[in-house]
């Protein structure tokens, strides 16, 4: 037998990107990095839908999205460089302003005609980043809604790459049957009944989750959407009088594999029954111990779903049960992010209506 043309014998779940994917693209706005991440005299290049951006932050503090090819020769612009406010090519040295225009050549002859940059719309709200990307070239037709801040302390960042689709987690908000099979919280039930409305949804959710060392306690949670790429998670423990907040944006960067980014924070009430000054202290010190442990649970927590997320094939329409949370729904809501063409049928209308009649029923 020969050796040394072999390879292990393949096993195990096939990831998501080794077939070719159900949902295509969708429209809107997607982060593409985290604000810090884009500095001033610095170029960020950033995968999004098959192509590159380049990012750069001017000196007043605005940020610019380019297309990421020199309209001279095709040099890949984020090999370049920054002049002030310039974008400077790496191949020929010409130069590009703030508005696109190419303002010189690197050897001082006039510029070419119909030579400036493809501008992209470029959103920072929230602590990231967001680029428009539209399936016909459209214009931005909405606005990224801003959304509250839990405290003054800066906030936590996590980022991860997978294979899958980015619809998968945003669709998981709303699948409340899962909660409890694999995350590990108690009885669920929905609090306030989920409303989809222009480009958000919203659900409130009731469940119980068990601390270490601590024991069981009631837990509230609050989860918001807006767009088919940005994930707004609130949750209490009132027994503790924890807080927590995180925003997650999911960007598709090729056909099936995704970027999912975290932004947390954490905070700790100060208790009623001490005066202010102690109660500042006890609250900073438990902040203190306790933040770090926290947001790597939060990591933990989102991490449990990425094994099913880079191996699942998006069923359509889906078999829905009853617990699931309503699935049926947010997948209507959903295709107004995609091409009309090209989107099949994700659930049949019998079980929008059912599912969503049973929003409000109890997961065990």
């Amino acid at each position: 037998m020969r050796r040394g043309h072999t390879r292990a014998l393949t096993e195990g779940p096939s990831p998501a990107d080794a077939h070719e994917p159900v949902l295509p693209y969708p429209d809107g706005w997607f982060s593409v990095a985290f604000s810090s991440e884009v500095v001033r005299g610095a170029l960020l290049t950033r995968p999004l839908q098959g192509e590159d951006v380049v990012l750069y932050r001017l000196r007043d503090g605005e940020v610019r999205a380019v297309r990421p090819y020199c309209p001279h020769l095709g040099a890949h612009l984020g090999l370049g460089a920054l002049e002030g406010d310039e974008l400077l090519c790496p191949f020929h040295r010409f130069a590009f302003g703030p508005d696109g225009a190419c303002t010189r050549t690197g050897y001082g002859t006039p510029p070419p005609p119909s030579s400036d940059l493809t501008l992209l719309p470029v959103r920072e709200v929230d602590g990231a980043v967001f680029v428009w990307r539209h399936h016909d070239g459209r214009a931005p037709d909405w606005e990224l809604t801003p959304w509250h801040t839990l405290g003054t302390r800066a906030p936590r960042l996590a980022a991860w790459e997978m294979a899958g689709h980015s619809q998968d987690v945003v669709e998981n908000t709303v699948d409340i049957g899962h909660f409890t099979p694999l995350h590990g919280w108690g009885a669920s039930e929905v609090a306030e009944p989920a409303v989809f409305e222009g480009r958000s949804f919203r659900i409130s959710v009731r469940s119980e989750e068990r601390v270490p060392l601590l024991g069981a306690s009631p837990l509230e949670v609050t989860l918001e959407g807006n767009g088919i790429s940005r994930v707004h998670v609130c949750t209490a423990l009132p027994r503790f009088g924890v807080r927590t907040c995180a925003v997650y944006t999911t960007t598709m960067i090729a056909p099936a594999a995704f970027q999912l980014r975290q932004t947390s924070r954490f905070e700790v009430a100060e208790p009623a029954s001490l005066p202010a000054p102690l109660a500042r202290w006890v609250s900073g010190s438990a902040h203190r111990m306790l933040a770090g442990v926290m947001f790597r649970g939060n990591c933990a927590f989102v991490s449990q779903d990425f094994p099913v997320w880079s191996t699942k094939r998006y069923v359509s329409p889906p078999r829905l049960a009853r617990g699931d949370g309503p699935i049926g729904p947010f997948r209507h809501w959903a295709r107004q992010f995609y091409p009309p063409d090209r989107l099949r049928a994700q659930v049949p209308s019998s079980a929008v209506r059912r599912t969503a009649g049973e929003a409000e029923s109890r997961v065990t």
